[in-house]
């Protein structure tokens, strides 16, 4: 049997990780590297705020950014109650 397959939950994370930090150690351009993403992950904000392509691009760019705020809002919020929960609270705390 592997080593990898004793391995715990905990100790798979933490060789994850490891190795997450080895990988990013070696990168000589982190922003680069991650670049296409971000521009991935936005041009789904620019889809949502104008389907058709009608609108001005800094109008585009103005509506998409706040739907990226709302997302992240709504990803916070969802965070918020969980933690909540955990703690046997009602999950309307902020």
């Amino acid at each position: 049997m592997p080593a990898s397959k004793n391995l715990t939950p905990p100790q798979r994370r933490l060789r994850a990780q490891a190795a997450a930090h080895t990988q990013w150690a070696k990168e000589p351009d982190p922003a680069g590297r991650t670049a296409p993403g971000r521009a991935a992950f936005m041009a789904r904000f620019e889809r949502e705020a104008d389907p058709d392509g009608t609108l001005d691009p800094a109008e585009c760019a103005r509506r998409a950014e706040h739907l990226r705020r709302a997302y992240f809002a709504k990803l916070a919020l969802a965070s918020s109650r969980a933690r909540a929960a955990r703690k046997g609270g009602d999950g309307d705390a902020a």
